[in-house]
């Protein structure tokens, strides 16, 4: 049995700007994480029914339940979404319970430490000597393939999975998260900035495909934001910034890290079709200027 459209206030989720979702379903994988929450929060505050999916059935249903506590509709969905058979079994579940699906937020992504070098730049000291460090001749090509697999075939298989649920219905948005990596490509995490890269551009071949379909596709880029999975390679324990991030807040004209909610703006505009009707295959960038300095 769907759910009944939602009563939730804004002032318990606040959004930059009000768009009309009401009715609309809205998929959000990795939706429990920093910024997968914001999204869904902003989107059920604009009326939109929120199918958050995750790992953790219990962060998922915990998020549910406070968007449900606000007066809006939010269901928890435990899936992996490398997972085909699961992904279309839990489309089935949320058609039935809330609707097809009318707006896809690929957000589920994410690093692995075998994908990364411990040093910025190659030290040949790091090949005679391997406790000094791992070197780009030392990256393990699991932990490579699985940040390729969960960035981009888990874009790419939610995609498939839900789109289908989107042709010949109007007003359909497919959302993918990429990355600053993908436009500059960072030191230390080869895989994950390569596999944003691919995002980006799958982006917009996907967009080209379902040009006629009426799906768009977009994405978003976000600089730098503090999320659970950069915490401790962005902040000391006391708060203040690692040397890391001392070089990103460099390299950001705005001298600052975002705020999810200031992914959110961008979110809702790509996500109403009556505002960016006419918008695919782009990439916005949402990072405080990092993306247009050249670091003169």
């Amino acid at each position: 049995m769907r759910e009944e459209s939602s009563d939730m206030s804004t002032a318990s989720f606040p959004v930059p700007f009000q768009v009309d979702l009401t009715q609309k379903v809205a998929v959000v994988t990795g939706g429990a994480g920093v910024l997968g929450a914001a999204m869904c929060k902003a989107l059920a505050a604009c009326g939109a029914k929120i199918a958050i999916i995750g790992r953790d059935q219990a962060k998922a249903d915990h998020l549910a339940g406070e968007i449900k506590a606000a007066g809006g509709i939010a269901q928890g969905f435990s899936c992996n979404v490398l997972d085909r058979e699961m992904l279309e079994q839990t489309a089935v579940k949320i058609a039935e319970s809330l609707g097809p699906c009318d707006i896809l937020i690929n957000g589920a992504g994410g690093n692995h430490p075998k994908g990364v070098t411990d040093q910025e730049y190659f030290d040949p000291e790091t090949v005679s000597n391997p406790e000094s460090g791992s070197s780009f001749f030392d990256l393990d090509m699991e932990g490579f393939k699985f940040v390729f697999d969960l960035n981009l075939m888990g874009t790419l298989l939610p995609s498939q999975v839900f789109a289908r649920q989107m042709i010949g219905r109007p007003g359909c948005s497919i959302i993918n998260i990429s990355s600053m990596s993908a436009l500059r490509p960072l030191t230390k995490v080869a895989a994950y900035s390569g596999a944003k890269a691919a995002v980006s551009n799958f982006t917009q071949w996907l967009a080209v495909h379902l040009g006629q379909s009426g799906i768009r596709v977009n994405a978003l880029a976000p600089g730098f934001f503090i999320t659970e999975q950069n915490h401790k390679l962005m902040l000391e324990a006391d708060g203040s910034f690692t040397p890391r991030a001392q070089k990103v807040i460099a390299q950001t004209p705005m001298r600052r890290f975002g705020d999810a909610e200031e992914l959110i703006g961008a979110l809702l505009w790509l996500s109403e079709s009556k505002a960016s009707g006419f918008v695919t295959g782009s990439i916005i960038a949402v990072d405080g200027g990092f993306s247009a300095y050249s670091g003169v």
